[in-house]
């Protein structure tokens, strides 16, 4: 796949201007011959490395090198084939630049996973990369791309509805974990309330995303029009307010149904010993149940906060903002690179949250572990 994406397929896409379809062009044509030559090699050198038995460590070095050559490259590639003076000109990473990324990164993903780091180290690695393309960032290696000209044109907006997007994605996962918690605590002990709970939730998730959002501005418009204050509360029939509600809705199911699962894998040993104890009902639930349940917890919350991260990118469809303003203004105007404005800062939100969730939940279920053998 390396070397197949590297000589077969284009490496970038060179445009008279961001719409128009534009010349596809080799990695023979979009490079220095010195940096080409640098980066083949190396591309050759890390797919056979891949295919023989060696340290995980070591391939993992290599491939994070090759990774950050290739980064490099496609911005240089950018500089090298863009026609001088010439401002309306567009470059975008070609199909064969989009291969190799995706299979160094899942090489990346292979050889973290052989290494079997600690959770803290996983956070670690997280952060690394995260500087290390701030840093290519910075250094405007990548200015003449495409991608970045659209966010030099935008990049005001860009950071208020990045800002919107996180709000939106990460408040109500907050507010579904503040009613949600206690209703899983209620539905858990009381069984007859379990299944009216599960199930009215379970219908929830069935609607469809738009047209939830369709279904919230009646009822949101009427609160905002008819009730005192609402309106400068910024609740509304369109915009951040259904949005809200509706990511809050679909949150609820996943934190509720994971707290009743993760209290009822409780030993009832251990329930029955911390009573024998002296302990209240509240203390076992608090010190003994909650702990217990938290890996199963936190991994409802985990789910919550990756589709959250993804969903909210449907609010710019009724005003909500967020990364999908770019998207859908990218589809409306054919501009492919003003969708991955939008499209790749949410999937790397979406991939952080998921390996920082990841780390905590195998923090809190070896604490526990250690806690239980103990």
């Amino acid at each position: 796949m390396l070397v197949g994406g590297a000589f077969g397929l284009p490496f970038v896409i060179l445009r008279p201007n961001r719409i128009v379809a534009g010349e596809a062009l080799s990695i023979f044509q979009s490079l220095p011959v010195s940096l080409m030559t640098a980066l083949a090699c190396l591309l050759v050198v890390t797919a056979l490395v891949m295919s023989i038995r060696i340290s995980a460590a070591l391939r993992l070095v290599l491939v994070a090198v090759t990774l950050a050559l290739l980064v490099v490259a496609a911005g240089m590639a950018a500089s090298f084939v863009m026609p001088e003076g010439n401002s309306y000109a567009r470059v975008s990473p070609g199909s064969g630049v989009w291969v190799l990324l995706a299979a160094l990164l899942l090489a990346t993903a292979d050889c973290v996973t052989r290494l079997r780091p600690h959770p803290l180290f996983r956070i670690v690695l997280l952060v690394l990369g995260f500087a290390g393309a701030a840093a290519v960032l910075m250094t405007g290696v990548w200015d003449n791309l495409s991608i970045m000209k659209e966010y030099a044109n935008r990049a005001d907006v860009f950071w208020r509805e990045g800002a919107r997007h996180i709000t939106l994605a990460v408040g109500s996962l907050a507010a579904a974990i503040v009613v949600g918690l206690p209703l899983g605590i209620v539905a858990h002990r009381v069984t007859a309330l379990r299944s009216a709970v599960l199930n009215t939730l379970n219908m929830i998730q069935t609607i469809p995303s738009i047209a939830l959002f369709a279904i919230l501005i009646a009822p949101l418009g009427w609160i905002a029009v008819n009730v005192p204050g609402a309106s400068a509360l910024g609740i509304a029939g369109i915009g951040a307010a259904p949005a809200f509600v509706a990511l809050f809705l679909y949150s609820l199911l996943p934190v509720v149904a994971n707290t009743v699962a993760g209290l009822a894998g409780v030993p009832q040993s251990i329930t029955e010993a911390a009573k024998g104890v002296g302990m209240t009902r509240g203390q076992r639930l608090l010190g003994v149940e909650m702990p217990l349940a938290a890996p199963v917890i936190l991994t409802g919350i985990r789910i919550v906060l990756v589709q959250n991260i993804g969903m909210a990118t449907i609010a710019a469809l009724i005003g909500g903002g967020g990364f999908g303003v770019f998207v859908f203004q990218g589809v409306g105007q054919m501009a492919m690179d003003l969708v991955l404005l939008g499209a790749i800062p949410t999937v790397a939100l979406a991939f952080a949250g998921a390996i920082i969730f990841d780390a905590l939940i195998e923090l809190s279920a070896r604490k526990e572990g250690g806690s239980a053998t103990a």
